[in-house]
């Protein structure tokens, strides 16, 4: 994955060393640098460039990390002869339950093994300081674009999110070089988001994808594209697994902006949490004033006496 997402940048001799790679995963754990360098038509300093290009310093580094993906591959090969597999129709209970709890787990550490960190720190930069978000998603990604609007909305980023097409082009071709376009897609071949992000990239807007497929159509047009993982398709056409992969980067996101102003989004998130929390109850008694301030989720409830009610 990390060399299908860098390969339309790579130049034409390294493109040649991924090809090798795509083709014969296990050829580092076989061949040296000079073998393998002559077996994709480069040169061994290539093969070096090849390796800094996919984050590791040099080919040691990098052989060992393939014999780590080989021995989780052999790991996941007998998991998923175990409970990694697609539901049955007479699995029990437990077993439904397994399956899933294990989906989801694999999904969310394999999208946090692929995350690459100074990528979504500098769209989260590019977030924190633009003139307005656009979120676009169609079904069930819809519930992401309107999630992530939600939370950045409420620590001052001027967002929206459109889960309709017309509404989406409409706000896209007012984007500009000040505004963040992020389309969500599991599968990034969803045509509606592709000509959202399209026309807002045509505006001058900086563009994010966030799919699971780096050769997808959305990520190929993108400016940036963060990965989630969710390889078990076991109810298509929505696997079940990806909304958590989606959910966990974009957490991730909102976090790292969020970060970038900590005095206003604490501030802002302390006067949104105070304007709705008459409209809970506590667990027992009153409020207290600091209670109302921060909102009740923060604090355990104490006893009041008379006076102070």
């Amino acid at each position: 994955m990390r060399i299908q997402s860098r390969l339309p940048r790579m130049s034409q001799a390294m493109a040649k060393i991924a090809k090798l790679l795509l083709d014969s995963p296990d050829a580092p754990l076989r061949l040296s640098i000079t073998e393998l360098a002559e077996a994709a038509g480069a040169s061994p300093a290539t093969v070096t460039r090849f390796c800094r290009t996919i984050g590791f310093s040099g080919y040691a580094p990098f052989r060992v990390a393939v014999a780590s993906d080989v021995g989780r591959e052999l790991a996941r090969e007998r998991w998923s002869e175990d409970i990694g597999r697609a539901f049955g129709p007479d699995d029990s209970s437990t077993e439904v339950m397994s399956t899933l709890l294990a989906a989801h787990t694999r999904s969310l550490r394999e999208t946090a093994e692929f995350i690459d960190l100074e990528r979504i720190k500098h769209i989260a930069g590019r977030v924190a300081t633009c003139a307005h978000v656009d979120l676009y998603g169609i079904g069930g990604s819809a519930t992401m674009a309107e999630e992530m609007q939600s939370r950045l909305y409420r620590i001052g980023i001027n967002s929206h999110f459109w889960p309709e097409v017309h509404s989406g082009l409409t706000s896209a071709a007012l984007q500009d070089e000040h505004c963040v376009a992020i389309a969500i897609s599991n599968t990034g071949r969803t045509e509606e988001t592709i000509q959202m992000l399209e026309r807002a990239k045509s505006a001058g807007a900086l563009t994010v994808a966030v799919t699971n497929s780096p050769e997808s159509p959305l990520a190929q047009l993108a400016d940036e594209h963060i990965v989630t993982l969710a390889n078990e398709q076991f109810l298509q056409p929505d696997d079940l697994s990806a909304k958590h992969s989606q959910l966990f980067v974009l957490d991730l996101l909102y976090l790292l902006v969020a970060q970038q102003n900590f005095g206003r989004t604490t501030t802002m998130l302390s006067v949104s949490a105070q304007a709705v929390s008459p409209h809970r109850r506590p667990l027992r008694g009153r409020r207290t004033a600091k209670e109302l301030e921060f909102g009740s989720e923060m604090f355990t409830d104490v006893p009041h006496d008379k006076e102070h009610a």
